[in-house]
This record gives C-alpha cells, structure tokens and sequence, in this order.
C-alpha cells in the first residue's frame, strides 16, 4: 500500500470540512458560554496534556486570540510548584488523577472563570479529573475530544468516566481511533500516519474564537483581542489590554 502528502491533504480537507460544518452547533453553544463568562468579568481556562496542550496554546495568548485566556500545562508544576524537572519525564503523569488539583489549585483561578479542556481520548486520569473538580467547582466546561476514539477507549480514571460525559459543550475534532489516519503495510510492519486532532482542534479552537468576538461585537462591547507582537503598536495594545487581567493570566512558554 503506498501513501503520500498529497493523500493526507485529501484526508485533512475533509476532516476540515466536515468537522466545520457538523460541529456548528456545539460551537455556537460554546461561544455563548465563554462570551458570558467575559462579560461577568471572568477568564477562560484552557488545559490539554501531550499534543492535545496545542489546542490550549491556540485559547491562549495569541496574536488574534482573545487576551483573557490563561493556560495550564503539566510544566505548572515546575513553574509553579516547585516540582523538579524530572517530574515532567514521567510516562503516567497525565494517567495520574491527583495532579488535576494540584495544577487547579497552582493557577489563577477565580469562580467566575470558564474551562476549555482538550484530550483526543478523553480518558486520562489527569484530564477526567480536572473535568469533575471543575465542575464541582461550578465552572462551565468546554470539552473538545474524539467522539470515535472515546467510544472505543475505557476510562483510565476510577469512577469509570471520561472527558465527555463531564462538559457542558462537547465538540468532536473528527479525529479516527488513534488519531492516525493513513494506514499503511509493508515488510516493516503495519501502521498508520497523518494524525487529524491537532490540526481540527485548532479549528474549532478558532471558530470558537470568532465567534465570542462576533458576539461581543453585537452588543457592543470592544473585544479584548491581541495584535501580534511583530506588529507596529502590537506589544503596546496588548500589555495595555493584559494590565486589565493583572494576576489572573500568565504568559510562558
């Protein structure tokens, strides 16, 4: 069986288009959420582990982005929590479930605040537990995730639940069971390449984006937007919109 990136492309532009168009909905829903949250003066919350931190990084702190976005990333508890580097190396610290109120209680949280979490299975210990205590804690909760791979996939935390069934708002990324999506075989062996969730995470990360603008911008209100820093003016209108949420988002790597 042979494969190209010509192939991919093909598989990604559907991807693209069908998540873009069956996810309207859910993204509507989600952009009503996070635009009352910023009305009430709160902020966006956006966590993922691995790849799925990608989907967080597009929430948070980019040129075109809204400004009161903050992110939470496993590395907060080296930033933040004085935990030392090495913790970072270990394979089943996203499968851990006491790390989600570590890295809840290190962030900047207040209870007005909204979460966007991302995880391609939904299953992790880490991230099904950050969804329940957010939820204890009252916070509308944005869930974007496999629909296929999460069906197929048993939770890995102990109460037997997974990402989805814990959001307000769910929204599939259209991504496959393991995310791959161009199977091939050969003398090697038989695998699959061209992974989906990042690239329709982003996207919906995006729309999602747009949309809370459109909205503010009907009623009336300036939206608190970043320019790029690489930009004339762009570092001196974002640190001027930044002072507003001074404490309550960070900026790292």
């Amino acid at each position: 069986m042979t494969i190209s990136s010509a192939d991919y492309v093909e598989v990604i532009e559907r991807a693209i288009a069908r998540v873009g168009t069956t996810q309207a909905d859910p993204v509507a829903r989600a952009a009503d959420l996070l635009t009352a949250t910023l009305q009430a003066g709160g902020v966006i919350q956006a966590f993922g582990c691995g790849h799925s931190e990608a989907l967080a990084m597009e929430i948070a702190g980019r040129a075109g982005g809204l400004v009161p976005t903050n992110k939470i990333a496993l590395r907060d508890l080296v930033l933040y929590g004085g935990e030392p580097a090495s913790v970072l190396g270990d394979p089943e610290l996203e499968r851990t479930p006491s790390v989600a109120q570590r890295l809840y209680d290190l962030a900047p949280i207040k209870p007005d605040d909204a979460f966007v979490i991302a995880s391609n299975s939904g299953v992790n210990g880490a991230v099904v537990e950050m969804a329940r205590l957010v939820k204890r804690r009252g916070h509308p909760l944005i869930a974007i995730t496999s629909i296929a791979h999460s069906a197929r996939a048993g939770s890995r935390h102990d109460s037997g639940l997974k990402l989805a069934d814990l959001a307000d708002v769910v929204l599939d990324n259209g991504a496959p069971y393991g995310d791959a999506s161009l199977a091939y075989g050969s003398d090697a062996g038989v695998g699959a390449v061209g992974a989906v969730s990042s690239i329709t995470a982003a996207l919906l990360a995006q729309q999602i984006v747009v949309e809370v603008v459109a909205r503010l911008l009907a009623l009336g209100v300036t939206p608190p937007v970043y320019l790029s820093d690489n930009v004339p003016g762009g570092r001196e209108h974002n640190q001027l919109i930044e002072a507003r949420y001074a404490g309550r988002i960070r900026r790292t790597a």
